[in-house]
């Protein structure tokens, strides 16, 4: 059974050669990084959510994601969403696709 430091060196290496190893902690190139990327955009939405009230930041949501499906088309906002749901806290939507044979057509992601 690894250590915690075996498995820290093994999460800090990960995110050197460019992985986001911690959810939230997307562009940061160490471990250290992203944990300070992911804390920063948790509380920005917390804030945000403050600011808005909860049906005005949900409403948001919402019009993010219809905005997201316009942008993309039907049938790239499903696929999206398909790998999206396949994602867990340990691997990616496209990893497990990967691994598990399912075909994720990226080509209709369009974006107009």
């Amino acid at each position: 059974m690894a250590s915690q430091q075996q498995n820290r060196e093994e999460l800090e290496e990960r995110a050197r050669l460019g992985e986001t190893v911690i959810p939230g902690g997307t562009g940061g190139k160490s471990l250290e990084a992203q944990q300070h990327l992911a804390e920063g955009r948790s509380r920005g939405g917390q804030t945000r959510k403050q600011q808005l009230g909860s049906e005005g930041y949900q409403e948001m949501g919402t019009k993010g994601g219809q905005t997201r499906k316009e942008q993309m088309g039907r049938e790239g906002y499903q696929e999206m969403g398909r790998k999206g749901g396949l994602s867990t806290m340990d691997k990616s939507g496209e990893q497990r696709a990967a691994e598990e044979g399912i075909d994720i057509d990226e080509s209709k992601f369009r974006n107009d």
